[in-house]
């Protein structure tokens, strides 16, 4: 494209043809879905290794009241903050439902260009 500034290509042509260089203004759009995506992934691990690490610590309590405790928070806090993200999403598609009758709007927005 020959602007002001010379001819500039867009990097994403070479890392993805086709995927990010649409004429409909979806490049932002997937990026910041695939972010959302990569977002969520990350706070899933995140929770499963939180869990898997207050199981062990459950168990290798024995019988010390105070490990057992550090345990036990350790998985309700990694269970809430599961319960939070998924909370987040169903709370977007009811939003979604409501103003715009469909809840892939801003799930799976579309953008419109000229």
């Amino acid at each position: 494209m020959l602007g002001i500034f010379g001819d500039i290509t867009s990097p994403f042509a070479s890392l993805a043809p086709g995927k990010y260089t649409g004429t409909t203004g979806e490049g932002l759009i997937l990026i910041l879905t695939n972010l959302v995506k990569l977002v969520i992934i990350a706070a899933g691990v995140y929770t499963f290794f939180n869990l898997i690490m207050g199981g062990w610590g459950f168990i290798s309590a024995g019988s010390d009241p105070k490990n057992i405790t550090k345990a036990w928070e350790k998985i309700w806090q990694s269970v809430l903050g599961l319960v939070i993200v998924v909370a987040s999403f169903i709370l977007a598609m009811v939003i979604s439902w409501v103003l715009y009758g469909s809840w892939q709007v801003i799930l799976i927005p579309k953008i419109y260009g000229p």
